[in-house]
């Protein structure tokens, strides 16, 4: 059965979570995702509640941080600087980061944080979480997997989404798709200042209800309407293949983050 006639038969499920206490999610952000010029672009890592632009959690020192450029691995770790993140609620510790960008296509931002413990859950998490750049507007390999334990590929263009229309990606588990996943959805409301280290304001607020979710068809495809400008999270709940960590349960998540814009 081909790739389009799939989605047609497995419109991905939209539901609305009773656990808003998921709705953390590890950002790796810059403001500006489409270059015209080379230069080092900074990066902030935050664990965060960016929808409910709210508590920050404290973000370990990450296990690996590197970018993926025409599949060359670009090591980022050496530029790691720890900082504190405050938000509405609370400060925190986050990280600066730098990420050299030379040629034209596409950078794949990772980050492979350490497990954090959530107490009030009493299990771990790890998000494994990926961003994007463009340089040029020359595409270069953004709809490739980039080999993490578990990661949602997108098959819409990452850094220049149109606000109304619809992003689909498809989740992996080493390499295989995840049927059923459920995947949170986040609106980052507030975007971090890059001078300040605090949130900017809010340009909207999280809906009643809870989390927004999707569920994967069967082939690990999710689809989900864009229905406004801005930076959209998608979080695959305990997709990957560690469910353990010093004795306890972990979800091994899978994250990503995609840039949508209004037509003007």
């Amino acid at each position: 059965m081909s790739f389009f006639k799939t989605l047609g038969l497995a419109t991905a499920a939209l539901a609305l979570s009773s656990t808003a206490s998921l709705s953390h999610f590890v950002l790796a952000y810059t403001p500006e995702v489409n270059l015209e010029r080379a230069g080092d672009v900074p990066l902030k890592l935050i664990f965060w509640h960016p929808f409910e632009n709210g508590h920050v959690m404290d973000m370990a020192k990450p296990q690996a941080v590197y970018m993926m450029h025409k599949d060359k691995k670009i090591d980022l770790m050496p530029s790691l600087k720890p900082i504190k993140f405050k938000g509405t609620e609370n400060e925190a510790s986050a990280f600066d980061a730098s990420a050299s960008i030379k040629r034209n296509g596409d950078y794949i931002i990772v980050v492979e944080p350490a497990p954090y413990y959530e107490e009030s859950e009493d299990i771990y998490i790890q998000q494994l979480t990926k961003s994007f750049i463009n340089k040029g507007g020359v595409p270069t390999g953004w709809e490739e997997p980039v080999g993490l334990a578990t990661e949602i590929v997108p098959l819409n263009k990452p850094t220049n989404i149109l606000a109304g229309s619809t992003f689909t990606g498809r989740v992996l588990a080493n390499g295989k798709p995840v049927a059923g996943a459920e995947i949170e959805i986040e609106y980052m409301a507030a975007e971090p200042d890059m001078a300040k280290n605090s949130p900017k304001a809010a340009t909207a607020s999280p809906m009643p209800g809870g989390a927004v979710v999707a569920l994967s068809d069967e082939n690990g495809y999710f689809s989900f309407g864009i229905p406004k400008a801005g930076f959209w999270g998608f979080a695959a709940l305990g997709s990957g293949p560690a469910t353990e960590h010093e004795g306890k349960e972990l979800s091994q998540d899978a994250v990503i983050w995609v840039r949508a814009y209004d037509v003007k």
